[in-house]
């Protein structure tokens, strides 16, 4: 039996697998990079082991090091968790060759299954359903759209959509660009682009005696640049016809390759409702516990039984039961093409949770209906450059799916997320929209509703949490306070002649708020914002009256900001004039690096004199596992070429300069 397992992972999947770990008696060992030296999973780790460095490439990727840290912690085994290392038949070999358990598959599936392209061929002799691929080369207008894919790893990586002939070219030069500097492989393929298909997947779980399990279809269509946004199970809307194919395609995949352990056979569902392969993921998927509640078992523990050689229950799998959506909170911008975010996150609190995240991995508490909190982070972390954007992920269980999205929905809106800008109010808005409710998820969801489900409120919430700031930092500014911890605002004689001004700006909105208030002489406060009266006002929670419905108002001044939150949702701004825009400081036609990274790419022939054509990508940034385009802002020529592939910089750096030819000429 296991002993002392490693993971040779970090953040969330890390901390997920050490909760088993307790449950089921077994020592946990961390390995971290210096980035991760405070980070959540190496506290709950029995031991850990230093990666030295801090780029994925020097620490997490390095199977030689991670290794050595295994035995020189006394580990008998290694759980790669997801991402990394999870899918390398060579790293999976290396475990095995230094006398270590491998929480995986067997080595030969996972070189089956690495490549899409072999995958794909195998997939074929064994009757699963695949679309037909393309020869790029080849490729005509009726072939479009078409969809690059990179033959090696996932995560979004290397995939581009084609819907015009003449942008092939250079859409596959990037493709390959990007997929041989994720995984080391740069070769790609194509195939028709489904338009509004769904993505559909099948959790199968395999012993070493013949036992292959199906255990349902999860619905990952949401999605953002390919990588998943909300998951839910079972997947909603299919008949059972195809639910069936799709399991039993699922479990002739698994016994194709001689599967053993825990995978995710995909599939793409076209709007007529024929299902076509994927691929394969051969470790477990991070959207697993929408599966685990709906049938309450515990993969992880399941991957650990199934590695020391104990068979898959004869009986076969518990019934499944109720709904499971679960939604990813990234550091993110959406509004901003997705730019993630980095800093420190003060408070991470999501009401309704079952005890401590992750405390419903238990028996007895998995399944049950309620909140789960999976996370790699708690308030007072860093979220850094090098890794994941990803803080946690929100699991809400119902014994229906209205009720769960419901559930869900309103956990989120609730929670206390306090630091960098996140994707939570894009969670709650795509929760409650009228396509998702009715069960109709597909892949383009975000390409059509992105602006409306980012477009800012009507402002009326913003300027009332605006004003509970300012009556919350008058209330600090105070000297006397009752005993329930209200303030009184001094005598009359003391009051000042004229009204207080504050000014703040909105995150990530950018919307400017004035508020101005009054002590009155009965120790009271009045403010000028339209039809709002003060009920209380605390340093910590101010009530407001509007329109005759009384609001609650919790208000956390921290790092420069002020955090506002109700019970409708939350805010945060910045007391003007303090916060300055890197912007407002730089010449026009100045690029400047949006978020801090590592410059992995330069346009063919770019150089200082070089014309430029407005919204031509010009340099390509890496941050947190994602490109991101910094365009050329203008037609012009490029003046002035500050960074080169390799550099490392930081946020509001500047890049490059372009300057408009008519700008030039003399006035």
């Amino acid at each position: 039996m296991i002993k002392s397992l490693l993971v040779a992972n970090r953040g969330e999947i890390a901390c997920r697998i050490f909760r088993t770990c307790r449950a089921l008696g077994i020592a946990t060992v961390a390995v971290y990079s210096d980035a991760d030296a405070g980070a959540l999973h190496v506290r709950e780790a029995d031991t850990a082991v230093r990666l030295p460095g801090a780029a994925p490439a020097d620490t997490y990727l390095r199977g030689d090091l991670v290794v050595a840290a295994a035995l020189a912690a006394g580990a008998d085994a290694v759980h790669p968790g997801y991402g990394f290392l999870s899918e390398n038949a060579g790293f999976a070999a290396a475990v095995r060759e230094a006398g270590l358990r491998w929480i995986g598959p067997p080595v030969e599936a996972i070189e089956l299954m690495a490549s899409k392209t072999r995958a794909k061929e195998l997939m074929a002799a064994a009757g699963v359903p695949l679309l037909a691929p393309v020869d790029p080369a080849a490729a005509t207008a009726g072939d479009l759209p078409l969809l690059l894919k990179a033959a090696a790893g996932g995560g979004g990586r290397g995939m581009r959509i084609v819907r015009d002939l003449g942008d092939l070219p250079g859409e596959l030069t990037a493709a390959r660009a990007e997929a041989l500097s994720a995984f080391g492989d740069g070769e790609v393929f194509a195939e028709p682009y489904v338009e509004r298909g769904r993505h559909v997947e099948v959790q199968v779980m395999a012993d070493e005696h013949g036992g292959v399990w199906a255990l349902g279809t999860r619905d990952c269509s949401l999605q953002r640049r390919h990588q998943k946004v909300i998951e839910e199970a079972p997947a909603p809307g299919l008949p059972e016809g195809l639910r069936e194919r799709l399991r039993e395609a699922a479990v002739a995949a698994a016994r194709a390759v001689g599967y053993r352990g825990a995978g995710t056979v995909e599939f793409l569902v076209a709007a007529d409702g024929r299902p076509y392969f994927l691929e394969m993921n051969t470790r477990l998927q991070v959207e697993h516990p929408v599966t685990e509640e709906v049938y309450g078992l515990d993969l992880v523990a399941l991957q650990l039984r199934i590695a020391e050689g104990e068979p898959l229950p004869a009986a076969g799998p518990p019934s499944p039961s109720g709904h499971a959506v679960e939604a990813r909170l990234y550091a993110e911008d959406p509004a901003r093409d997705w730019q993630p975010q980095t800093g420190a996150l003060l408070s991470l609190d999501v009401p309704g949770v079952l005890g401590a995240p992750g405390a419903r991995d238990v028996p007895g508490v998995l399944g049950a209906p309620g909140v789960r909190l999976d996370t790699g982070y708690t308030g007072g972390d860093t979220i850094g450059v090098h890794y994941d954007p990803m803080i946690a992920k929100v699991i809400a269980r119902a014994p229906t799916r209205a009720e769960a999205v419901r559930l869900l929905a309103r956990a989120l809106e609730r929670a206390r997320i306090h630091g960098p800008v996140t994707n939570r109010d894009l969670l709650v808005r795509s929760l409650r929209h009228p396509d998702f409710v009715a069960g109709r998820p597909d892949t383009g969801f975000y390409d059509r509703h992105l602006a409306e489900l980012t477009a800012p409120g009507d402002g009326t919430s913003a300027r009332l949490a605006a004003t509970a700031a300012a009556v919350a930092e008058a209330a600090r500014n105070a000297t006397a306070t009752t005993g329930g911890g209200f303030t009184r605002f001094g005598a009359w004689r003391n009051l000042p002649s004229q009204p207080q001004l504050r000014r703040y700006r909105g995150e990530p909105d950018g919307a400017d708020h004035e508020i101005t208030y009054r002590p009155t002489r009965d120790g009271g406060l009045t403010v000028g914002t339209e039809g709002v009266r003060v009920v209380s006002a605390g340093r910590a929670r101010v009530t407001l009256e509007h329109g005759g419905v009384t609001r609650h108002f919790d208000v956390l001044p921290a790092d420069g900001k002020v955090y506002v939150d109700t019970a409708s949702g939350s805010y945060a701004f910045t007391a003007l004039p303090r916060f300055t825009d890197p912007a407002d400081r730089t010449e026009p036609g100045s690029l400047l690096a949006p978020m801090p990274g590592t410059v992995v790419r330069l346009a063919d022939g770019l150089e200082e004199g070089a014309a430029v054509e407005a919204g031509q990508p010009l340099i390509w940034l890496e941050a947190m596992k994602m490109e991101h385009r910094i365009l050329a802002p203008a037609s012009g020529t490029l003046t002035a070429l500050h960074v080169a592939p390799g550099l490392q910089v930081e946020v509001g750096a500047l890049l490059a300069v372009v300057t408009d030819p008519a700008e030039e000429q003399p006035a």
